[in-house]
């Protein structure tokens, strides 16, 4: 049914679980894991599930215009490896950060 897409021994899963997590991390656009990490973990307090449609909608716009959205889509057509360029330290939108920390009263 497509909840697993695979199933191995229990002295499998750890070697297994890193082979995926560096396919992710070698095939995937740093700012774009960045910017849905921040997503994932800043919209679990969210008031309403609308606020996190806006927001993914915002950072679709965002990602969809850049230089590695252009690079994604030319290396899949041209059956090449991807080269993104753009970093988290140095390209994100320019409404990122978008949440406000909490203020913590002093003791």
């Amino acid at each position: 049914m497509g909840l697993f897409s695979q199933v191995v021994p229990p002295d499998e899963l750890l070697p297994a679980a890193r082979k995926i997590a560096r396919e992710i991390a070698d095939n995937t656009s740093a700012i774009s894991t960045a910017l849905s990490r921040q997503m994932i973990w800043k919209m679990l307090t969210s008031n309403h599930p609308m606020d996190s449609h806006y927001l993914e909608s915002k950072a679709l716009d965002y990602m969809f215009a850049s230089d590695d959205a252009k690079e994604g889509t030319a290396s899949f057509m041209e059956k090449r490896p991807a080269m993104f360029k753009m970093g988290p330290s140095k390209d994100m939108p320019d409404y990122y950060p978008w949440w406000e920390d909490p203020e913590f009263p002093e003791k």
